[in-house]
């Protein structure tokens, strides 16, 4: 992550309430987003998907842009996946590991 200014410690913030349609575990939690950079309100955001197959990108993308443009000051929000480094489950948080174990699922 890099040293971050206060507005994008606020961004990655937001975006914990940014939910993974598959699993009630934010995106951030999920270790979806690699980095987030802000100069004079726009936003540019780096992510990945857990699978290059996921269905809900376009879902996704759209809540993640709809949170960060309710940050006082955001005017604009650009997303760009990458698949290098690619997601595995070493990228959960540990409170997704624990959410995930609740629902039987292993991570």
């Amino acid at each position: 992550m890099g040293k971050q200014t206060s507005a994008e410690q606020r961004y990655w913030e937001a975006l914990k309430e940014v939910m993974d349609p598959e699993f009630p575990v934010s995106v951030v939690d999920m270790g979806l987003i690699y980095d987030i950079k802000e100069n004079q309100g726009i936003i540019d955001l780096t992510m990945t998907y857990t699978a290059a197959s996921c269905a809900c990108m376009e879902w996704i993308e759209g809540d993640i842009k709809t949170r960060l443009l309710k940050e006082p000051g955001v005017s604009e929000v650009n997303i760009q996946v990458v698949w290098d480094p690619p997601w595995t489950v070493d990228r959960l948080s540990q409170e997704a590991r624990e959410k995930m174990k609740h629902w039987g699922v292993s991570a």
